[in-house]
């Protein structure tokens, strides 16, 4: 099988060690909050792949995106960049369960940073709640930028409603879209995340309202661009 990880994980991937090296580049607060992170927090598979955020901010850049929406906040790495990539009066919607981590490990570093701690806009409770709220508040395809990283069941409910609330050109990345391989044998790996995993990606592959491309990094990542 080919290899499948994040950079930041033990292996002894070459090919995964040289294009990280030659293509990442972190901010400093970036590499101080993945630090802290990996060293002191629980769970630490849940932070994304550096080349990942990498790959998001410069879409940013590349489209000027300034309304975006960040589905699974964790310690803060993923709103982090956002809001390092993103011009001064760019939002942050960054949604969680539980934002108990993001208080203590993103907050203190992120603050360092005035401009970018402003354009986050921490909301605590379910995702879906609050995307269907932007729905029902007529925020649909108004937002510039979507990324998805967050409860693997609800995968197909947050891409469907990241194409609702798009705008034309708006783009959705899907953190976690092979799932360390395991959607390449949804027989034998068919437990509900898994399954959800393989069906967001087959109901992406066929939606006639984007454009989209399934690409080995990280632990996979599903890019699609709103028509």
């Amino acid at each position: 099988m080919a290899s499948i990880g994040k950079s930041f994980e033990s292996h002894h991937d070459p090919v995964i060690n040289y294009t990280t090296k030659l293509s990442v580049n972190l901010h400093p607060l970036q590499k101080e909050l993945m630090d802290k992170t990996l060293a002191e927090a629980e769970m630490t598979m849940m932070l994304g792949a550096p080349e990942v955020l990498t790959f998001g901010q410069h879409l940013i850049q590349l489209t000027g995106a300034k309304k975006i929406i960040d589905v699974g906040t964790y310690t803060g790495a993923s709103a982090l960049a956002w809001a390092i990539a993103s011009k001064d009066d760019a939002k942050v919607y960054t949604l969680d369960i539980d934002h108990s981590n993001y208080k203590k490990f993103g907050v203190p570093i992120i603050s360092k940073c005035e401009k970018c701690i402003k354009k986050i806009e921490a909301i605590e409770k379910s995702a879906i709640e609050t995307l269907d709220k932007f729905i029902a508040d007529g925020q649909s395809g108004t937002f510039d930028f979507f990324f998805i990283d967050a409860d693997k069941t609800n995968y197909p409910n947050y891409y469907h409603k990241a194409v609702q609330l798009l705008k034309p050109g708006g783009v959705v990345l899907v953190d976690n879209a092979l799932w360390s391989g395991r959607v390449l044998d949804i027989q034998e790996n068919n437990d509900p995340g898994t399954v959800a995993i393989d069906t967001m990606n087959r109901a992406i592959s066929a939606d006639d309202k984007t454009n989209s491309i399934l690409l080995n990094l990280g632990d996979g990542l599903h890019v699609a661009f709103k028509k």
